[in-house]
């Protein structure tokens, strides 16, 4: 069944501060797991895909945006949650040249590889791989705060990708053979 507000994001689409294997509390609020999906700008057919979800959400939460007021807000007055990173991250060139947008969800995301096997071992997935998200976009009304948000479903992780955050993996840490006269 064709549902108008889910993405399958493109194959280069980036994770960054992907909190997926756990659940955390932003600003004392209810337990989320979150992901920063960066989108190259040149990923037209998921940007026009992202773009078109987002106008569906607002088109079916019309009720839910209007509220107790007497119209429906404009579609570019409230929050939607395509960003542009050359805009709002100008210092972090993770984000140059790409959209990007915050999915999160109270439940975990199921994630696989590029096989659809399950992915178990934790350190196979953090901040800077390359995969495909499954999202989907719904409008809000919270004291006030009206929006397009950004739900995360599930995520296929297709390959690796230099770290976000300047953490090292220990995998890499540990992989040259320049203490050789550690044993010694």
């Amino acid at each position: 069944m064709f549902n108008p507000t889910k993405v399958i994001t493109g194959v280069n689409t980036r994770w960054s501060y992907a909190n997926v294997w756990d659940a955390k509390s932003i600003n004392g609020g209810a337990p989320k797991y979150s992901v920063s999906l960066i989108i190259p700008k040149d990923d037209a057919a998921t940007v026009n895909k992202i773009k078109a979800a987002i106008q569906a959400a607002y088109e079916e939460g019309e009720s839910k945006l209007k509220g107790s007021g007497k119209a429906v807000p404009p579609l570019k007055s409230i929050k939607t949650p395509l960003r542009d990173g050359d805009l709002e991250r100008p210092d972090d060139a993770a984000y140059a040249n790409s959209y990007f947008i915050n999915a999160n969800s109270s439940t975990a995301p199921g994630i696989v590889d590029a096989d659809r096997q399950p992915i178990l071992e934790r350190s196979e997935v953090y901040s800077g791989v390359y995969g495909r998200a499954s999202v989907n976009f719904y409008a809000f009304n919270t004291n006030g705060n009206k929006g397009i948000a950004c739900g995360l479903n599930n995520l296929q992780k297709i390959r690796d990708g230099e770290p976000l955050g300047g953490k090292s993996r220990a995998e890499d840490d540990f992989a040259s053979a320049d203490d050789d006269d550690f044993l010694s």
